[in-house]
């Protein structure tokens, strides 16, 4: 018996998924400008370097031993470790680490991580079918503008119900550039969209915890499965996306289709596609951005007597963790990013170290900064005063924080980021190697040296 249920849906919304399938699959290669096209380079090198740099952590060994349980094929690369598995299993692994140190790429209008669903689907998939460079770099801007725009589409309600919306709207982004770089014609292609749409992964209770970044590696998988299925005659609704009971309209009270439809094919979102310099949470990034500058104007810890620290509201929301147990807890808690700008001048993997989070002048410091909500901040600012021991104050105010697409980081600081994540794990000498063949990589006839180059 059908319930009587009233449901508040538009049930004219514009035929988004085949309006998408035909963008994916019929837009000329680089049919962007060289800006664009550079962006991809950079957000592939940000990408390889997170992914490299995580080969070795904890959360990356158990979930490649989980999935070797499986007894998977060797299809495909795990980067950083000699280790190869069936295709899915590398996408959801890469995923994982590209995310593990929460230093990945962020797209800030919508917080979403772009690369980590579609670039580890794209090279887990490429490294089995010998894709060239150009078709990998066509397919990442794809997919990217597919993920993001669905996101812009939905952002703020999406999120604030709970979604993690990196995964959310990465198995539809990791399934649009599987699709593309398969050469799926538009009808293949939408029902890869219209399977993905039936995946979204994540929620944000998950924060703090391992499963955090399963989400862009879970993405990466279904997207990559979506498409492998759809390749094969696996059918989905034509309105999977769009419908009332579809997607956007199931997760999300706001759906902006003009958000989806506007200037598509003309405005890449990979062009507003930015990159961490810090290893956190990005609504952390401002007040660690403060903390180095007052670094700087000779503030330390033992001459602070307090910090008052005015955020948006969200920033709390997200990182209010006053007292973090570990490194995964410190990823949310702005008060250990401000105490590591503060006391080290930068706030990098090692600055989320289980011994930093618990070292006494962590904890001391931490509880000299007095957090509080104004909404007359922006998300992407901080308002900062140090009250010092002998009664002066020094205010800052950060509106943008490097990284920014306003503060963008250059392509040396990208690589300097890059060799501090893969020399411990594969040697200076294979990081400059690899980092080249990033930068080079539209030109190569084929990707797989990216992945064999990542190999300790």
């Amino acid at each position: 018996m059908a319930r009587n249920t009233q449901v508040a849906a538009d049930h004219n919304a514009p035929p988004i998924t085949q309006l998408l399938a035909k963008f994916v699959a019929t837009h000329p290669s680089r049919g962007w400008n060289d800006a664009v096209d550079h962006e991809a380079h950079r957000t592939l090198v940000n990408w390889v370097g997170c992914a490299v740099g995580a080969a070795d952590h904890e959360s990356a060994r158990a979930a490649l031993a989980g999935m070797k349980m499986l007894q998977p094929a060797p299809q495909s690369s795990i980067l950083g470790r000699a280790d190869k598995v069936d295709m899915a299993s590398a996408a959801l692994v890469n995923g994982i680490t590209s995310h593990t140190f929460d230093f990945d790429d962020t797209h800030l209008k919508t917080v979403i991580h772009p690369a980590g669903p579609v670039a580890s689907a794209l090279l887990a998939l490429a490294e089995t079918n010998g894709a060239s460079g150009r078709e990998l770099i066509d397919a990442l801007v794809l997919g990217v503008d597919v993920e993001c725009r669905i996101g812009n589409c939905m952002y703020p309600d999406h999120y604030d119900r709970g979604w993690h919306i990196t995964g959310s709207t990465g198995s539809l982004g990791a399934a649009a550039a599987c699709a593309r770089l398969m050469k799926l014609d538009e009808q293949h292609t939408a029902w890869a969209l219209g399977i993905a749409a039936s995946q979204p992964i994540g929620m944000r209770e998950q924060f703090g915890t391992m499963t955090k970044p399963f989400h862009p590696g879970g993405a990466a998988r279904a997207g990559l499965t979506s498409a492998l299925l759809a390749k094969n005659g696996f059918t989905a609704s034509a309105r999977a996306i769009e419908a009332p009971r579809g997607y956007c309209q199931v997760v999300s009270t706001k759906n902006d289709w003009n958000e989806i439809t506007g200037e598509l094919g003309q405005r890449f979102e990979i062009s507003f596609n930015t990159y961490k310099p810090f290893a956190c949470g990005i609504v952390i990034h401002p007040a660690i951005d403060a903390a180095t500058q007052l670094r700087a104007q000779g503030v330390t810890a033992e001459n602070v007597e307090r910090v008052e620290l005015r955020v948006h509201p969200l920033v709390l929301e997200l990182t209010g963790k006053k007292e973090p147990q570990d490194g995964l807890q410190a990823k949310f808690s702005v008060y250990h990013g401000f105490a590591a700008g503060l006391i080290f001048g930068q706030a990098g993997e090692r600055q989320y170290d289980d011994e930093i989070v618990t070292r006494a002048d962590m904890v001391a410091l931490r509880r000299k900064v007095i957090a509080t909500m104004d909404d007359s901040i922006a998300e992407a600012s901080a308002d900062v005063t140090a009250i010092l021991r002998d009664g002066r104050k020094v205010h800052l105010f950060v509106e943008h924080a490097i990284g920014s697409v306003e503060r963008p980081m250059s392509d040396a600081a990208l690589g300097d980021k890059f060799h501090s994540l893969c020399d411990p794990v594969i040697g200076k000498a294979k990081a400059d190697a690899l980092i080249a063949a990033c930068w080079k990589v539209a030109s190569a006839k084929d990707v797989r040296g990216i992945a064999e180059g990542a190999r300790p």
